[in-house]
């Protein structure tokens, strides 16, 4: 199987490093890539978010199979363009990635087919915002309602501040909050059978304790030790049968990846968010684990025929992986410094480039690497991937020290 990989990111180089690993894969081509990816694929130059322009690489390189990471391409069509090819793309079609690309558009499909998640209210002006703030109480939830990497979303107990962010998007949806720990669960579906993937746990915020502005994500770990029992099988039935269901009602069937984000409130799962593709950092530590071949599970979803997959092998134990970022990060970050201990096994590239003078490798984006280990355990898996970050040099680079520690204490909770 030929696979062409789209992005260049975190994400992607945990997928290429699945797809590379994945025997009936003969060739994997990655664009535009990074670094790291290059290790392992062949790397071209492309616009990712440029329909046209994907599609006509995918014939070129003749793909039996194009992976779409980001968010951006998905929203723009990309899969479409590549189907139109007669090429199959794991990755939903335009209309589908809306309940990514609109939070709003998600909530109305959540009403629609009855997925428990928070109250909502879309808001276009600051007096409608200040109503719905106020309808809620605090914290305040404040969401902006298009794309925002990963970074649109302010909870806080600062009226004010939720009133600039709002003001700052234009659009937002304010909800209510979700109390209780937070969890992603990962879904491959060909639009009718769906297969869960193992759930992770996400830490957004910048700072140890969950303190500081939100962020693209700053480290995960998988499997989750004090998860429910029976949480997967709850969020399939209740959540995952039914928006699929609806959405192939609606005429625009959902096909590729549904990560579902959720609460574990005192009146269970609820949903927070959905997005349209693998979620970054978490697909770092759940591919990590994953035993079956990443590329047919992704081409039996791209081309209809998942129901007849074999069921998923997963490895024994556990995974963390522990975000290296640029310093400034979540602002506007500092690039262009040169980053050593990054060729380790483990040691996942996010924002990289290599500078043309020397070959050196240089930070070039906010999240720059993620140090990712298993372990026979989730302590061990800590203590792994924090073994892999003291390893790598970034003059002002930061990372949270908190990684998985409370689960590995067993200090984590769920609401009565």
């Amino acid at each position: 199987m030929r696979v062409l990989l789209v992005g260049g990111g975190g994400r992607e180089h945990a997928l290429a490093l699945g797809l590379a690993g994945d025997p009936s894969v003969e060739a994997l081509i990655a664009a535009p890539g990074n670094p790291g990816i290059a290790a392992v694929a062949q790397v071209r130059e492309v616009a990712a978010a440029d329909p046209a322009a994907v599609a006509a690489l995918a014939v070129e390189v003749a793909a039996d199979l194009v992976v779409i990471g980001p968010e951006a391409p998905l929203v723009a069509g990309v899969a479409d363009a590549v189907r139109a090819k007669g090429i199959a793309a794991f990755g939903p079609s335009a209309e589908a990635a809306r309940l990514e690309g609109s939070k709003t558009f998600a909530k109305d499909v959540m009403t629609a087919a009855g997925v428990p998640t928070a109250r909502a209210y879309t808001c276009t002006d600051a007096e409608g915002t200040a109503k719905a703030l106020d309808e809620f109480g605090a914290p305040y939830v404040v969401k902006n309602d298009g794309l925002a990497a990963g970074k649109g979303v302010v909870v806080t107990g600062d009226r004010g501040a939720a009133l600039r962010h709002a003001e700052e998007c234009g659009r937002v949806v304010v909800e209510e909050y979700l109390a209780g720990p937070e969890v992603s669960l990962f879904v491959v579906t060909d639009g009718e059978a769906a297969v869960p993937l193992l759930p992770a746990q996400d830490f957004k915020r910048v700072g140890d304790g969950d303190t500081g502005p939100n962020t693209g994500g700053m480290g995960a770990y998988a499997p989750l030790p004090w998860a429910p029992p029976g949480l997967v099988d709850e969020v399939m039935a209740d959540v995952v049968h039914p928006t699929l269901a609806e959405m192939r009602r609606r005429g625009t069937p959902f096909a590729g990846l549904l990560y579902v984000g959720l609460a574990i409130t005192a009146a269970g799962p609820r949903v927070i968010e959905f997005n349209a593709r693998f979620g970054d950092p978490e697909t770092q530590v759940v591919l990590a684990l994953l035993e079956t071949p990443l590329a047919g599970l992704l081409h039996a979803a791209a081309t209809g025929t998942l129901a007849a997959h074999p069921p998923l092998r997963w490895r024994d134990g556990s995974a963390v992986t522990v975000v290296v970022a640029a310093e400034n990060y979540p602002a506007v970050p500092r690039t262009g410094d040169v980053i050593t201990g990054a060729d380790r096994p483990g040691v996942i590239h996010a924002g990289t480039a290599r500078r043309a003078a020397d070959g050196a490798l240089l930070s070039a984006g906010g999240r720059v690497l993620c140090a990712t280990a298993t372990g026979t355990d989730l302590a061990a898996a800590r203590d792994a991937a924090y073994a892999l970050v003291r390893g790598i040099g970034l003059a002002g680079s930061h990372h949270r020290t908190d990684i998985a520690a409370a689960a590995v204490d067993g200090r984590i909770t769920l609401p009565d």
